[in-house]
This record gives structure tokens, sequence and C-alpha cells, in this order.
């Protein structure tokens, strides 16, 4: 596997943190030597069926040697998430690495989707992601280097029959962030989306039934993908929707079988979820 970064001296602050890809992503850049600011709703497992908890991963995090500070937030709540941004300023000085990483997921067509999962998709989603980044704009612009990065697809497509709510809500935190690219081109702030090309193994993906494990990679795919956007200068590296396995195989990774829960390679389908037409360019 490559090499991870240095991050020593940095900060992340990620939304959803409690389990799955957001959790790894902290984990990852814990190791990496990055400070990390966790945050999400869940601050009580014990009676719920999902473990894990912002405690727990902050715990995790300092474990490996870095600071670590827990904020619950509803990300579609503008008091909070100023306040939120506000407290983890106020706890490290300086943050240089925010991912919007929470996201509410239902796949279902127009006519099955109730209004009100429409409402929370769009508001966790698109609502989060433009929240989280407008409040830290001003201090992202005030860094030397500093990254905002989303874990979104590619805008590639017009329509999503079966799944077209979801896919809506997630292709707007694209468009989001790759707007800010442009909005933010003056300043060394790298905005840039990642998305896994396979199906992952989160609660999600087991609850929706979207595929076997024959087709579902471990969330380090995305956390390692995560660390290879790190490695550049965000100056140069803006405004790209980047798949996981292309930047690992730019990154000279040849054999996914690590990443894979069991043998043979899971094909792309989260990547033609949103793209009937991809195909691997490798």
């Amino acid at each position: 596997m490559p090499t991870a970064p240095d991050l020593s001296g940095s900060t992340a602050f990620i939304t959803g943190t409690t389990r799955g890809i957001g959790k790894e992503i902290a984990l990852a850049l814990a190791d990496a030597g990055a400070n990390v600011v966790s945050t999400g709703k869940t601050v009580d497992d014990t009676d719920s069926d999902l473990e894990g908890t912002i405690h727990k991963t902050a715990e995790e995090c300092e474990a490996k040697g870095v600071d670590a500070h827990a904020i619950q937030l509803n990300v579609r709540d503008e008091d909070e998430v100023e306040a939120a941004v506000e407290e983890a300023i106020d706890e490290f000085g300086e943050i240089d690495i925010v991912i919007n990483n929470a996201s509410a997921i239902q796949i279902a067509n127009v006519e099955d989707l109730p209004a009100n999962r429409f409402d929370l998709m769009t508001d966790v989603n698109v609502r989060g992601t433009t929240l989280v980044s407008r409040a830290f704009i001003p201090h992202l612009k005030e860094q030397d280097e500093s990254w905002l990065l989303t874990n979104a697809p590619p805008v590639t497509t017009d329509r999503s029959p079966g799944k077209a709510p979801y896919a809506w809500s997630k292709l707007g935190m694209s468009f989001v962030t790759l707007s800010l690219a442009t909005e933010l081109g003056g300043y060394d702030v790298g905005c840039n989306s990642f998305w896994p090309a396979t199906a992952i193994d989160t609660r999600a993906t087991r609850y929706f039934g979207l595929g076997t494990e024959d087709d579902w990679r471990t969330p380090d795919v995305v956390s390692d993908a995560v660390l290879e956007i790190l490695k550049r200068d965000p100056s140069e590296c803006t405004g790209n929707a980047f798949y996981d396995e292309e930047l690992l195989a730019e990154a000279g990774v040849d054999d996914f079988a690590e990443y894979n829960l069991t043998e043979g390679d899971p094909a792309p389908t989260s990547a033609q979820m949103f793209n009937p037409e991809y195909e691997r360019p490798y």
C-alpha cells in the first residue's frame, strides 16, 4: 500500500464519524499524525443496535497519539454548524482539513419515496455540505494550505431512474464542492470530491441490500484514497472529482485484494450507480 503523508501539525474536522467511512477516515488521518474533530449526532449507543459514537471515535484517535475533540452536530442546523466550527477553531487554533462525509441514504424511485425522506437527504447531504463549507470558508482562506473534501460522486448524469432523490442529493454535494474550487481559486484551498468505485461495507450497504460481500470493499480503501489527495498541493489539486481506486492505482496499487471482503475483485457498482457507462481506466 502507498505510504501515508505526514500530517503532523494538521487538524481535520470530519462530519459523520460515528462509524463506517467517516470513522475510518478519522482513524487514518490520526494514524498520519493529524488531530481530529469528530462530529456527528450519536453520543450514546447503549440502547442502540448500532455501535459507535463520536466520543468513541475521538478516543480511538487519541490512542494513536494525537489530540481529538468530539462535537455533537446536526449538519442541517445552521446555528449548530456555526457553533461547532467556532468550538473546533477555539480548541485547536487552526483547522486545515475539512471533510464533508455525513450523508443520508434511501434508494427509492420518486413515486415511492416519502416527502420527509427526500427532505432528510436533501438537508443532510446538500444543505449540510453547504453549511459546513460556508462556515469554514473564512478560516480556510487564512491558512497557507488547506483542504475541503467531500464524499460524493462525480457529476456525470442528468438522470438516475430508481434512485433519483438520493442521486440528486449526492450529486449536489459534489456540485457545491467543485463550485467552491472556482470561488476559492485565489486561495490555497483544495476543493475536491472523492467517491468509491465499488460498494463499501457499511451499515447502509448492508441495510439496503446493495449487493453481497463479494461486491464490497472495506472502508479503508476510501480513507487511503483521501490520504493520497492530502499528499498533494492544494493550490494545484482542486476542482477534481476523484474515484478511490483511480487515485490508488495512480499511486502504484495494482492489487486491491487487501481491500476486498472475499476473493475476486468487486465490480465498480458504486461508480455505475451514477454513471452506468463507467469502466475502469486501468
